[in-house]
């Protein structure tokens, strides 16, 4: 496997960042996660975009263009022979010393992993997810923007580990007023009466490249779409509930918190979404 480095290519076993590089030691910096399907990178440029408006947010100057970025990634595609696969691009502070002044760090590290992901077994695609709520809440808004993809992941992270101790894939995270947010890595919507909802981002959600391709692909479905402030309550009676997220792409939701959502199967809605999904990525991306 080759990684790219600050420019270079490297095999994986050589790719190598230094102990004092920030995003190490601080979490200071930003990422992406990026699809390939068929030789098709999957909503790049929004991912690109996203990635510099983090960037920008935590007043981090990404040391290549957007173009650039996207040679960059095809480049590394390529060179490992890629058509199916993930993409991690990072881009960190840099190299400091052991103090948090930014300043310290005159260059940013710039790297690029591709490789493949299963973040769900296929079987969870066809039967449903069951997940829960832990105790762990999302971050505060004002704190840090849920806009911002942030190499400090630590609250999902303990989200993660919450659920899996209670034999669940998944997490629902609340914000601190109790309000449905998102889960540890996917955006969260529900079906009732045949509309579509999901929870406003400024609850504490971050904006999901591939929760606004499903509120797209809804649209063209005459499903009607909205944002809501929603409770569990809302979750539990909800007529279906499913996930999206660069990894996980759209899966269904079929049990929270031991109640059964629905009739306990992944509903229409989200059947016809997941597979207008799945025909998507082979028609929207740059080509490797």
């Amino acid at each position: 496997m080759k990684v790219y480095l600050n420019g270079k290519l490297y095999d994986k076993e050589d790719a190598k960042v230094s102990v004092f590089d920030h995003g190490l030691l601080y979490g200071d910096g930003v990422f992406e996660g990026i699809r390939v399907y068929s030789g098709l990178i999957f909503k790049l440029r929004e991912h690109v975009d996203r990635l510099f408006a983090s960037a920008r947010v935590i007043m981090l100057t990404i040391p290549l263009t957007s173009q650039q970025v996207v040679d960059a990634v095809r480049m590394t595609l390529r060179a490992n022979g890629l058509k199916d696969a993930y993409i991690r691009l990072v881009v960190t502070r840099g190299v400091g010393d052991l103090g948090l002044d930014p300043r310290k760090c005159k260059q940013p590290t710039t790297f690029i992993i591709t490789d493949r992901i299963v973040l769900y077994p296929e079987v969870l695609y066809r039967q449903g997810l069951s997940i829960v709520t832990v105790p762990t809440r999302r971050n505060i808004p004002e704190a840090l923007s849920p806009q911002v993809k942030s190499l400090n992941y630590l609250n999902n992270i303990m989200a993660k580990i919450e659920a899996i101790n209670n034999g669940s894939e998944e997490a629902l995270m609340l914000n601190q007023a109790g309000y449905v947010a998102e889960c540890t890595g996917d955006n969260i919507f529900m079906v009732r009466d045949g509309a579509l909802l999901t929870p406003p981002n400024h609850l504490g959600a971050l904006c999901g490249i591939t929760a606004a391709c499903v509120v797209e692909l809804a649209r063209k479905r005459r499903i009607p779409v909205s944002e809501a402030v929603m409770t569990r309550y809302d979750l539990f009676n909800a007529d279906e509930v499913f996930l999206t997220g660069t990894a996980a792409e759209v899966i269904p939701v079929v049990k929270i918190d031991g109640r059964t959502i629905g009739d306990g199967k992944p509903g229409r809605v989200t059947k016809v979404l997941m597979a207008d999904f799945r025909k998507r990525t082979t028609l929207d991306g740059v080509r490797v």
